[in-house]
């Protein structure tokens, strides 16, 4: 076992694969693990991919080695995501970008660019 990798350790990784039965996380360089969808969260998970996407950066608590560099992960009862507001969507608007045109237009018109 890896000395940074202790059972029950939070340790940061990446998403680097989402299947319908968990999350795989690259840990570092040589050390990758699992999430099994029991260990995601105590709730009902209808979707895993509302729980992480690919190339996210996530804590993860170590549960068990699995084999060399490899091991069981778990985010139950842990504040994993590193970015709480991962951004909205910017929606268009019936205008779509008709005002920006308008505003465009009158300011060269009056820089006479």
């Amino acid at each position: 076992m890896h000395e940074k990798y202790k059972i029950g350790s939070v340790v940061l990784g990446y998403v680097t694969g989402i299947k319908e039965y968990g999350i795989f996380v690259q840990l570092d360089n040589n050390t990758s693990g699992l999430i099994h969808i029991s260990e995601i969260s105590n709730k009902y998970i209808e979707s895993i991919d509302d729980y992480a996407t690919i190339g996210e950066l996530i804590r993860v608590r170590i549960v068990r080695e699995e084999k060399d560099n490899h091991y069981s992960l778990s985010t139950v009862d842990l504040d994993y995501r590193i970015t709480k507001n991962r951004g909205s969507e910017i929606k268009e608007t019936p205008s779509g970008f008709k005002n920006l045109a308008i505003f465009l237009e009158k300011s060269l018109k009056e820089k006479k660019i």
